[in-house]
C-alpha cells in the first residue's frame, strides 16, 4: 500500500482551494470506515486518503511549512495506513458527559486489549494496540487507542469471498459487536493487497 509522500501533499495555499472539495470526498469516504460497535465504542478505520486529509488538517491547523516538521507528520501519520495485510483503526471510547466517561475509563484497563475481528467462520483474532505508546494505566484506560488487525490469508480469502465480518469488545465493562454492512466490507477490502 503506498505511503504519504511530501510530493503528495498540496501546499497551504493550494491546500486553501481545494480543502472544501477534498472534505466532502474524505468523508463519504469514511462512512462506511466508521463502525459503531455499541453506544460508546466506534471503530475508525484509516488508510491513505483519511491520512493524507489528517496530515493537510494539520499542517493547516498548526500553519507547518518547515520541511523537517511537516516530514515529522508525515512520519506519524503513515503508521496508520495499512500495509496490505492489515486493517489500522483509531478505537473511540465514547461517552458525552465528561464524569460518566471518566468513570467509564477508570472500570476498563486494558479494553483496548479485548477488540477483536471474525471472519466468516474463522477463529477470531485479536487487535495489536497502540504500538506507538502505552495509553494505559493500572487505574484507567485512555478515550482513544490505535489498533491494528493482522489478517491471515484465510481471513483475506473470506472476506473477498463475502463472508462475513463482524469486530467486537469482550472485555467485563465493554462488550458489544457489530456486523460490517456489504459496503463496510466493500471499502475496507480495498486496504488488503
Amino acid at each position: 500500500m503506498d505511503k504519504l509522500s511530501r510530493e503528495q501533499l498540496w501546499s497551504l495555499e493550494r491546500y486553501a482551494v481545494e480543502r472544501g472539495a477534498f472534505r466532502e470526498r474524505v468523508l463519504a469516504h469514511k462512512k462506511p470506515r466508521r463502525i459503531a460497535l455499541g453506544d460508546h465504542a466506534t471503530l475508525l478505520f484509516e488508510d491513505f486518503l483519511t491520512m493524507k486529509y489528517q496530515v493537510q488538517e494539520m499542517l493547516r491547523v498548526e500553519r507547518i511549512f518547515e520541511p523537517a516538521a511537516i516530514a515529522q507528520e508525515i512520519d506519524t501519520y503513515n503508521a496508520l495506513i495499512p500495509d496490505g495485510r492489515n486493517w489500522k483503526a483509531t478505537f473511540l471510547i465514547e461517552y458525552e458527559d465528561a464524569g460518566e466517561r471518566a468513570a467509564a475509563l477508570a472500570r476498563m484497563p486494558g479494553v483496548e486489549h479485548h477488540v477483536w475481528l471474525a471472519a466468516g467462520d474463522l477463529p477470531r483474532t485479536l487487535a495489536f494496540a497502540n504500538d506507538d505508546l502505552q495509553r494505559t494505566s493500572r487505574d484507567k484506560t485512555a478515550a482513544v487507542h490505535f489498533l491494528r488487525f493482522e489478517l491471515s490469508q484465510r481471513q483475506v480469502d473470506a472476506v473477498r469471498g463475502g463472508q462475513p465480518v463482524t469486530f467486537g469488545i469482550d472485555h467485563d465493562e465493554l462488550r458489544c459487536q457489530a456486523t460490517l454492512t456489504a459496503e463496510s466490507v466493500a471499502s475496507l477490502a480495498t486496504d488488503l493487497a
